[in-house]
């Protein structure tokens, strides 16, 4: 029977979704993290007779036709690039971006990746690193003797040394954006890297044209609305269970049927 395949692409899809959103609740306090949203589309129809055909040799026409679709199918579970909150950590290599822009980070491999965190600190060198030790985009090395450090709404880093009345510029936290964000790819680790979809990262400097500004001492949180997620949830579960029902009286027809044969 039909039914039972349709409602299983539902049950699948419904599935899907729901691993979707306990990943968007589980990251709920990640840095920086941009919630994912499933996208769904209906399946190919089978029609048995066309909106449009004859009906008699006197051109009238059927006003609806009768066609029969096959379910449902995942087309995408996109990222929602939203800006969230920014929280103040009074850490002085905390940077938050208020705006569009993603900081560019050194992969050990060579490539470039991008991220939205900003909770940077320094490795035994004084460059300035993610918390997995991956180096933040130009490379700025932080002297062990600075006594402050600041970073401006365009990402310049000062810093002052003792001996010096006038602070220090040491470089400029470069940034990155895209025509398509939502076309990065997730790789963990709060990281993106570009894709065809994506197209090529369009390099500049917080406060420049398209891009928003940094803040330091703050650190942007997830978009993740947990109220919006626990409703996207029970839908969810709704939405399987109906499924569910449909597999179940599907097959009680079905038993109904094959009995009324053997009878």
């Amino acid at each position: 029977m039909r039914a039972l395949q349709t409602a299983a692409t539902g049950m699948m899809a419904q599935e899907l979704n729901v691993q979707v959103i306990s990943n968007n609740i589980a990251n709920v306090r990640t840095t920086g993290y941009k919630r994912q949203r499933v996208h769904f589309q209906d399946l190919l129809y089978e029609n048995f007779r066309r909106a449009g055909s004859a009906t008699s040799d006197q051109n009238t026409q059927v006003p609806a036709g009768t066609f029969v679709g096959s379910g449902v199918k995942t087309v995408s579970t996109g990222r929602v690039m939203t800006q969230g909150n920014l929280t103040p950590t009074e850490k002085q290599f905390d940077v938050a971006i208020r705006g569009e822009g993603l900081f560019r980070i050194n992969l050990p491999d060579g490539r470039t990746a991008y991220s939205r965190d900003g909770s940077f600190d320094l490795d035994a060198q004084g460059q300035l690193v993610t918390r997995d030790g991956y180096q933040v985009q130009p490379g700025i090395t932080i002297p062990n003797n600075a006594s402050s450090v600041s970073i401006n709404a365009q990402g310049t880093v000062e810093v002052t040394v003792p001996g010096q009345t006038a602070p220090q510029q040491l470089g400029q936290i470069q940034l990155a954006r895209f025509i398509n964000k939502v076309g990065l790819e997730s790789i963990g680790d709060n990281l993106f890297v570009e894709t065809a979809a994506s197209g090529q990262a369009i390099d500049g400097f917080g406060g420049g044209e398209g891009f928003g500004t940094l803040q330091q001492n703050y650190l942007e949180e997830g978009n993740v609305q947990a109220v919006t997620e626990l409703s996207s949830l029970i839908a969810a579960q709704r939405a399987y269970e109906m499924n569910s029902k449909v597999i179940t009286a599907a097959d009680q027809m079905m038993s109904a049927t094959t009995q009324m044969f053997r009878g």
